[in-house]
């Protein structure tokens, strides 16, 4: 039904106006004027208020009357040049409905009356059967009593008589007291013949209830009938109950039986407490079905708190903790690797240990010679095939030397690889810290120290470039020592070998070093328990799929092992060493390719060796989930951080960037880069990463979100190329990294907002005021300080305190109109829009100039 204003609705129910706008507001409806619109919801709140007012509880009527009247026209036809007459047949109609349900309640209503009835008679004539009763009992005792009376009275009438002699005084004494005994005999024989008399008397009289007793049982047998038939009606039509044989029966209660003096259900007496396991992330559902309560009380308990959280989102366990403690519950902490445990459970790790080559990183700044150095000792040249010089890559390198054997890790030493750094350091048994001697300690060399301290592995400091003229050994090992790092012909325990990586000076001292180093750390490895270690690096391959490179740690990686690499997992179908040559089996601190894993595994990640895939994949699943739960989690909690941070503020520029890369470790190192660069106003948004070339998905996906695609040391195909030309999207190619961080860094900075920087170019002192019908209230001031310009804004300033930003209306020098006033000479300034200018306030004139700004 279509909505109606107030005054429609009072002509429809035939109310004042001014009453029905009463009646509203009572009833808690916001209308104020017969213009308002009504709702059929605010009609239907109207009407339950009206009939709770006159006591109508039943929304539905009982009885409707209809009334129909229709009025029908007649013509009769002309006749004898008769002109035709019309005639007007009212037919009034009246019809009423009466609720079925309202004419069974008042038949139900007379039937209990009659039952009523039917029992108040019963009881009525079971009173006069116990009277009569009553009766009959009493004149069978009068009967009984009248019996004695008859025998004891003939035996009074003898005296007994005795043989001894007395004197006639006491026999005319006895014979008086026999005389009165007498007496007294014939009064009560004269009392007992009066009372069977009168008993006699009564029983005749009894003798008319009997017949009034006939009587009433025939009525009783006519009631007896009108009874059996109430019965029937009340049992078959109220009771719903077959009648088979017409007669009355009391009821009579059954008595209970054990069962039903059984409950079915026992309500507990007190509330049941469980114990709940928490892990370290849960869902809301999860929850409350382990606390066997309902998710909206879960949800109702977490509002109390702050937590603003649906039935599939996830808490952390410290809220869930509180939760559970808040609804009277006992908690117990859940460890979140159950299932990792229980696979791992049945492997056995352990064994004889022996010996085991030791792991090197070698660290240090940016161009000291790191790579120079190990490709010295491997006797291979790798700085050639990098971009730039720069090592662009995680790069693990088993070296057979003639004192040994030693793994080493070649990090990038560019800031944009901190975070790589830091993994090489916690995967690795020894650093060497190369420091160009004529540079010295360098930022990239603290943060290097930093890691390995982190880490708590040994330094061994390798101060290159000794061949340099410029070279000081001495300087590099104050600047060292000032850091905390301490050589041993110092009284330190950090070895200081002085080494040249173009004429291989002193490279045989430092692998004696290392080597030593190992010796006194005593690393030892189990080569017969299955492989575990850690992930070095990850790439995408066109033709062979996922390769990762892989540093055993721990027992022997053969070919066909089953491997779970974080959340990746996989066969070991194909072994490779540095070199790129199949080998079948790596021991402990040898790194090794493999190919056949499902996916590329991040770099830093731990993996082990399986019995059978199945175990793997069920592990994988796992972890999956766990870090599913976790990031929910964790998006969850920023964003409930940040909701009321984030309001007023205003929105920030996004530089949205679509990045791929050839290897994991540089989609990693190149993603904390870019992410570190920008300010509260621009940012840079990552919305899709990964690593291989750039397909038609990357591209359209830019395309959607306006990105800039990023390809390092990848190209875009065919098909991409073709949607990057039809919708001018921005694609750029790499292979240095840092210019990728410069240029992003110049994209954001060009969509800075420019800073404006002000400059008081002139300040005019008031010094009396005129009235121009004009221009208003006009300043007579004199410039007291550089110049006053009519084009530019002015500030009103009393007691140095600013009270009107605004424009110059006019400036005026006499009577000419002037653009400019210069320091000493008097004018008339006009100010726009504003006319509270008094004698002493200063008149300030600025100039904003734009700056550009940088990140």
């Amino acid at each position: 039904m279509a909505e109606v204003t107030v005054a429609k609705l009072a002509e429809i129910v035939g109310a004042p106006v001014d009453r029905l706008l009463m009646q509203m507001k009572e009833a808690g409806l916001e209308h104020v004027a017969a213009k308002d619109k009504v709702s059929d919801d605010e009609k239907q709140t109207l009407l339950a208020y009206l009939k709770r007012c006159h006591g109508d509880t039943d929304a539905a009527p009982k009885k409707i009357t209809l009334k129909r009247k229709v009025t029908t026209q007649l013509k009769t036809s002309s006749s004898q040049g008769r002109s035709a007459k019309t005639v007007n047949v009212e037919v009034r109609k009246k019809r009423t409905y009466v609720k079925r349900s309202a004419i069974e309640a008042e038949q139900s209503a007379e039937k209990l009356e009659a039952e009523v009835l039917r029992r108040e008679e019963e009881k009525r004539l079971e009173e006069e059967q116990a009277a009569i009763l009553a009766a009959e009992q009493a004149e069978r005792e009068q009967q009984a009593l009248a019996e004695q009376a008859e025998i004891v009275a003939p035996a009074t009438e003898d005296l007994p008589q005795t043989d001894d002699p007395t004197s006639g005084a006491d026999q005319q004494q006895e014979v008086a007291e026999s005389d009165e005994s007498d007496d007294e005999s014939t009064v009560k024989e004269l009392s007992e013949a009066e009372r069977f008399k009168l008993e006699k008397e009564e029983r005749e009289a009894l003798k008319t209830p009997d017949k009034k007793a006939k009587k009433v049982d025939k009525s009783k047998a006519s009631k007896k009938k009108w009874i059996e038939e109430a019965d029937e009606i009340f049992e078959e039509e109220i009771l719903h109950k077959p009648v088979s044989k017409r007669v009355y029966v009391e009821p009579k209660l059954a008595k209970p039986t054990k069962f039903l003096k059984q409950h079915g259900f026992a309500k507990p007496a007190a509330p049941v407490l469980k114990e709940v396991a928490i892990p370290d992330n849960i869902l809301v559902s999860e929850l409350a079905q382990r606390m066997s309560v309902k998710a909206t009380d879960i949800i109702r308990a977490l509002m109390k708190m702050g937590v603003m959280a649906t039935i599939n989102q996830s808490i952390d366990q410290e809220t869930a903790v509180l939760v559970v403690e808040e609804m009277g519950h006992k908690y117990r902490l859940e460890q979140p690797m159950n299932l990792e445990q229980e696979l791992l459970q049945g492997i056995n790790y352990e064994g004889e240990e022996v010996a085991r080559a030791p792991v090197v990183t070698v660290m240090g700044h940016v161009d000291h010679g790191k790579t120079s150095l190990l490709d010295y000792i491997r006797k291979t040249k790798v700085t050639a095939g990098e971009s730039g010089g720069i090592t662009q890559h995680i790069g693990a390198y088993h070296v057979e030397t003639e004192k040994g054997m030693v793994c080493f890790l070649d990090t990038p030493g560019h800031a944009a690889f901190t975070a790589m750094r830091a993994r090489g350091a916690q995967a690795t048994d020894i650093v060497i810290l190369v420091v160009a001697a004529d540079d010295g300690v360098m930022p990239q060399t603290e943060e290097a120290i930093q890691h390995a301290r982190s880490a708590g592995v040994p330094l061994v400091v390798a101060i290159n470039k000794i061949d340099k003229e410029s070279a000081d050994i001495d300087r590099v090992k104050h600047e060292l020592v000032a850091k905390e790092v301490i050589p041993e012909d110092w009284g330190g325990d950090v070895q200081f070998i002085a080494v040249s990586a173009h004429t291989g000076k002193g490279i045989d001292d430092l692998l004696d070093a290392v080597l030593l180093q190992a010796e006194i750390l005593e690393l030892k490895a189990v080569p017969t328990a299955p492989a575990r270690g850690v992930v070095v690096e990850a790439r995408l391959d066109k033709g062979r799929g996922a390769v990762a490179t892989l540093l055993v740690q721990n027992g022997t990686l053969e070919q066909g092992n089953a491997i779970i690499a974080g959340k990746v997992y996989g066969r070991a179908r194909a072994l490779m060493d540095e070199n790129g040559k199949p080998v079948k089996r790596a021991g402990p601190s040898i790194p090794v390719e493999v190919l056949g894993l499902t996916e590329t595994p991040n770099a830093g990640d731990d993996f082990l060796v399986l019995p059978n895939e199945r175990m793997t994949r069920e592990l994988a699943e796992y972890r999956q989930q766990l870090h599913k739960v976790e990031t929910q989690a964790s998006r969850q909690a920023v964003h409930l951080e940040n909701l009321f941070a984030n309001m007023g503020e205003g929105q920030a520029k996004i530089l949205n960037i679509v990045l791929k890369t050839d290897v994991r470790g540089s989609l990693e190192a190149l993603s904390s880069a870019l992410e570190k660069i920008g300010n509260e106003e621009v940012k840079v948004a990552i919305v899709s990463s990964g690593v291989g070339g750039i397909s038609e998905t990357d591209a359209n996906l830019a395309v959607s979100t306006g990105a800039v695609v990023i390809g390092f040391n990848v190209r875009a195909d065919a098909s991409a190329r073709k949607v990057f030309e039809e919708n001018g999207t921005d694609l750029r190619y790499y292979s240095v990294i840092y210019d990728i961080v410069d240029d992003v860094r110049n994209a954001l900075s060009g969509m800075l907002s420019p800073e404006y920087k002000e400059t008081i170019v002139g300040v005019a002192e008031v010094r009396d005021i005129f009235n121009s019908p004009k221009y208003g209230s006009i300043a007579g001031s004199m410039v007291i300080e550089g110049t006053i310009y009519r084009n530019k804004p002015i500030r009103v300033l009393r007691e140095d305190v600013v009270i009107y930003e605004g424009e110059l209306e006019s400036l005026r020098r006499f009577k000419d109109d002037a653009n400019e006033v210069r320091n000493g000479m008097e004018c008339g300034i006009g100010v726009k829009n504003y006319t509270d200018v008094r004698v002493g306030d200063k008149i300030e004139v600025y100039d904003s100039v734009a700056v550009e700004r940088t990140l």
